[in-house]
């Protein structure tokens, strides 16, 4: 196995250079919804990837943001590897005040620093250090997503299909969400989001007798899937309700979202029989309801290939006299998930570590970002 102490050591020296380049990229806000904040998040990155010579391609998307393959030493013989991670936040624009970005006592806090745009930061950062140790033996790419935060919904999975489709063949497929040290993802639940609107009868509140309430009947229907709560399988949480027009009018229609989450094929199926089976139930006689599916994300089930792509990770760290990963599953989903339906060996949250992740509160550790470089560079040099 090939070593090199000035790969970590060049990692080490660009972390000034580096903890700019997050802060600015940060600043960048780019909730999925806004195409152009996100194009632009996704555009600084590139022009990073320009100033070194590297190979930008990019895939346009209407609603969502245009998904974005850099490659380094795009001439290389050898099987890719890859590394992935979204530019797209949570929050609206504004959210965090301004400026969005502040470093305060070893960390940096703001929208995305630590999901997920401090592990693209640290691919750049692995990716800058490679070059100038002269790696060339294998195209690097580093695959930029653009809706991951909404399960690909905007470009009907176009972006994370494009990602895979670039990644096909690859040796290896690092995801670079967020980091809990001492482990590595290679298993994830997959998410369904379903919106049930509920329908009844509108009458004088006086009268109520003689309507049929559709917020009466959405609670119902909500109290019995939200006793979908299996922590290593199958939960449900509604997140949102809207219902009524006066507070002196039985309302006639509710409509409200849910949170589904599921480990396997299987529990995906029995879920949403489920679902399906509580909004044709009428707890109140006369009332309806419809389901919609908003979008649906597949669980990254625990795989062989994962595994095997972990154990010669940690063959690479122990003699880099790096920390060794153990296998975790996470009850989150992510893009990591596609990548293993296609066969391609994938690991996941290699990224930066922090927390706060989806509130105003998000922050990431300042030292996880070298880190991150190199559980990245490492790898890539070595395998």
């Amino acid at each position: 196995m090939r070593i090199n102490p000035v790969l970590t050591e060049a990692i080490d020296s660009l972390l000034p250079e580096y903890l700019g380049i997050w802060a600015e990229f940060a600043s960048i806000e780019s909730q999925t919804a806004d195409k152009a904040g996100v194009d632009r998040a996704a555009g600084y990155i590139c022009g990073i990837a320009a100033k070194h010579g590297w190979k930008i391609e990019k895939k346009h998307f209407e609603r969502s943001g245009d998904a974005v393959c850099i490659t380094m030493n795009p001439g290389a013989p050898g099987r890719p590897l890859a590394v992935s991670g979204h530019v797209d936040t949570v929050h609206p624009a504004g959210l965090f005040g301004y400026p969005p970005v502040r470093i305060e006592e070893g960390r940096i806090c703001g929208p995305g620093v630590a999901d997920c745009k401090g592990g693209i930061v640290a691919a750049l950062m692995a990716m800058d250090a490679l070059e100038r140790v002269g790696f060339c033996e294998r195209p690097v790419l580093l695959l930029l997503q653009t809706d991951e935060e909404t399960s690909s919904a905007g470009s009907d999975k176009g972006t994370i299909s494009y990602i895979c489709d670039k990644a096909a063949g690859a040796e290896a497929f690092l995801n670079a969400e967020g980091h809990t040290l001492g482990k590595c993802t290679v298993a994830r639940k997959g998410i369904s989001k379903y919106r049930l609107t509920v329908r009844g009868k509108s009458v004088h509140a006086a009268n109520c007798a003689k309507g049929i309430s559709a917020i009466a009947e959405a609670a119902m229907k909500i109290t019995e899937l939200e006793k979908l709560k299996d922590p290593a399988g199958i939960t449900c949480s509604c997140g949102t309700i809207s219902g009524g027009t006066a507070i002196n009018t039985v309302p006639e229609e509710c409509s409200f979202t849910l949170d589904v989450r599921f480990s396997n094929a299987e529990e995906t199926d029995f879920a949403d029989m489920r679902v399906r089976e509580i909004a044709e139930h009428s707890f109140i006689p006369g009332s309806t309801c419809t389901v919609e599916l908003i979008s649906r994300r597949a669980a990254m089930v625990r795989c062989e290939r994962n595994l095997t792509l972990l154990d010669r990770m940690n063959a690479v760290y122990e003699a880099w006299g790096l920390p060794v990963l153990s296998p975790e599953m996470s009850k989150g989903g992510s893009d990591a998930a596609d990548v293993t339906l296609r066969g391609i060996p994938c690991v996941d949250s290699i990224g930066v570590t922090g927390g706060g992740i989806h509130t105003v509160r998000e922050y990431a550790e300042i030292d996880s970002l070298p880190a991150a470089a190199k559980r990245i560079a490492t790898v890539f040099y070595s395998l």
